[in-house]
């Protein structure tokens, strides 16, 4: 039998509960992360020589964040079910890291989506003007990004048609068509980052009680 009684044995079960959740939220965030870092299109902006590293930073975070939350997942069940106050306190620390890291992913997507873009544009018009000066050499880059985006050129596609789709009935311009991607992206990464902060406050919040009810059934044993 446990050491905990009454209100603080439902505590004890809501924390273990928690920590499950918590766990499947991890695994949802790595996954999540991982699909935009991953996925067909964000994949494409990559290139040989460059990549946009001010986008992918937020990423990176949110699938550190996301490893963290499955690995305390775990140890906060056990120390739920122990009644360890040492567990308790490190899954508490684990807790507060984990809500830095969320809320910093967070801001950044919300705060840097105008760098995250301009550094991707930046690596598009590198390409189109490398194009431009030696269309002969023809542009991998250049390629990538039309059929990742399905677009063609800035204001005209005339300058870089042979590299566009053929199947693009409507011109699209690529300088557009980065930043509805990006921004699109950064605020969903914003969204799951100030969600998953939230949620870690209320594991927070249980792993102190029961860590102090522990601690006040020890001293009146």
């Amino acid at each position: 039998m446990g050491r905990v009684q009454g209100g603080m044995r439902c505590v004890k079960f809501l924390l273990f509960i928690f920590n499950f959740i918590f766990w499947l939220a991890g695994s949802a965030v790595v996954a999540f992360g991982l699909w935009l870092r991953f996925g067909e299109v964000v994949r494409d902006l990559t290139t040989e020589e460059k990549s946009p590293e001010y986008f992918y930073m937020g990423l990176y975070v949110l699938v550190g964040a996301g490893i963290l939350m499955m690995t305390v997942g775990f140890f906060g069940c056990c120390g739920a079910a122990r009644e360890s106050q040492c567990l308790l306190g490190a899954f508490f620390t684990c807790l507060l890291v984990i809500f830095a890291a969320e809320v910093t992913a967070g801001v950044f997507a919300f705060i840097g989506k105008k760098a995250a873009v301009d550094e991707v544009q930046a690596i598009y018009n590198e390409a189109y003007d490398n194009y431009i000066k030696d269309a002969e050499k023809g542009n991998k880059t250049l390629i990538q990004f039309h059929d990742a985006l399905q677009c063609c050129g800035k204001e005209s596609d005339a300058p870089v048609k042979a590299t566009c789709p053929k199947d693009i009935l409507v011109h699209k311009n690529c300088l557009e068509e980065i930043q509805i991607l990006i921004d699109s992206k950064l605020h969903l990464v914003g969204i799951v980052g100030i969600a998953i902060a939230g949620i870690t406050i209320f594991g927070m919040i249980f792993s102190m009680v029961l860590c102090c009810a522990i601690r006040n059934t020890r001293d009146m044993l």
